[in-house]
């Protein structure tokens, strides 16, 4: 049997309706208020982060002197949501962002043509999931096949275009909606540790809807190669505790990227020269990580550009980011080769090279 080769036809974005970059950054101020030089730390540290918006599900309180974090007041210094609690939020907040974004990608669309559904998520969990909402909200056929891929962290987006990938040159018929959808705002935690109280400056909401089929338009989905470095494990993690999960993000993660795609970048390439790459699809994780990738590759100043603006307008989105980076990606000129990478807990780095169609 000739297989087929699979394309990223469209991808939609969409992102809650309130902003909360400011907000989050009072609030972790009024938390370091009683430890001045961890305060003056922080406020060094998020004003180099890159980022100008982002955006959540949850409307942020009035003023973060008085303790809450949110409007509803579930979260309030001393006694901050329970995982119960946050479950919940997510089961109410996270199907409406979705259909959002699957909206805009069936728009004109054939829904009853949709075959697969695979949904990446690591920010929420319950069951009946969001896949089945999805199905009942967006009319879909109630016999798509459905697939979550979950808890994987920032990367799992290129996980899911890859099995989209295997599914589509397996069967060209085949139509397969992704989406990535991600409440990080969900799981601030109250805490005056730096490391924790700046990466709670990172996070923000959003969601991905992409559209992969053997329709030759769009990005063509080449390859896609991983690499873990086990012995680096400890620098990134993802807990589920009592009071939301507890996401370990080490300083030391730019540096151990750096040097994994110092000495991998050769077969992620496939053995392409670095200067043969025209678009560089990059998950901005902060940009002490994108400045990583930049010099371990001696890429221009202008080759994560995209990533850089999504990262300004957006922070980071976990799962979804690099779609957006990717979105972005299906503006550019036809025959041009790229790479899209991420990087999650494992010490994880996802990677594909794809083509302009």
């Amino acid at each position: 049997m000739i297989q087929s080769n699979a394309y990223l036809n469209r991808v939609a974005t969409a992102v809650p309706d309130h902003e909360i970059h400011q907000f989050y950054l009072r609030f972790g101020a009024e938390m370091l208020s009683d430890h001045p030089q961890r305060l003056s730390v922080f406020k060094r540290m998020t004003d180099l982060s890159g980022i100008e918006r982002r955006y959540s599900c949850f409307a942020p309180a009035d003023d973060p002197r008085d303790g809450a974090v949110d409007r509803d007041g579930t979260s309030v210094r001393g006694s901050f949501a329970t995982t119960a609690k946050r479950m919940q939020m997510y089961e109410a907040a996270a199907p409406e962002l979705a259909q959002k974004a699957v909206e805009k990608v069936l728009a004109g669309e054939d829904r009853a043509a949709i075959t697969h559904l695979v949904v990446t998520s690591c920010t929420g969990f319950s069951a009946p999931g969001i896949d089945l909402e999805l199905v009942q909200r967006c009319g879909l056929p109630t016999s798509v096949e459905r697939t979550i891929v979950g808890f994987m962290g920032c990367y799992a987006a290129i996980n899911a275009l890859k099995l989209s990938r295997h599914i589509v040159r397996s069967d060209p018929t085949a139509r397969v909606l992704v989406v990535n959808i991600e409440l990080c705002t969900l799981h601030l935690r109250e805490a005056t540790e730096l490391d924790k109280l700046i990466s709670f400056c990172l996070w923000g909401d959003g969601c991905a809807a992409s559209l992969v089929t053997a329709e030759p338009h769009g990005i063509m989905l080449q390859s896609f190669h991983a690499i873990v470095a086990a012995e680096r494990k400890e620098l990134m993690s993802w807990h589920i505790r009592d009071d939301g999960f507890d996401m370990v993000l080490s300083g030391q993660v730019p540096g151990a990227v750096r040097e994994t795609l110092r000495s991998d970048h050769p077969a992620i390439l496939g053995g392409r020269p670095i200067a043969e790459i025209d678009l560089w699809a990059v998950h901005p994780g902060g940009r002490s990580v994108l400045d990583a990738v930049e010099r371990a590759l001696k890429l221009e100043p202008t080759a994560l550009t995209v990533s850089r603006e999504v990262l300004r307008q957006n922070g980071n989105m976990s799962s979804a980011t690099v779609m957006f980076v990717m979105a972005e990606m299906l503006k550019a000129p036809s025959g041009l080769t790229g790479c899209g990478m991420a990087f999650g807990p494992g010490l994880t780095t996802e990677t594909m090279m794809f083509r302009t169609a």
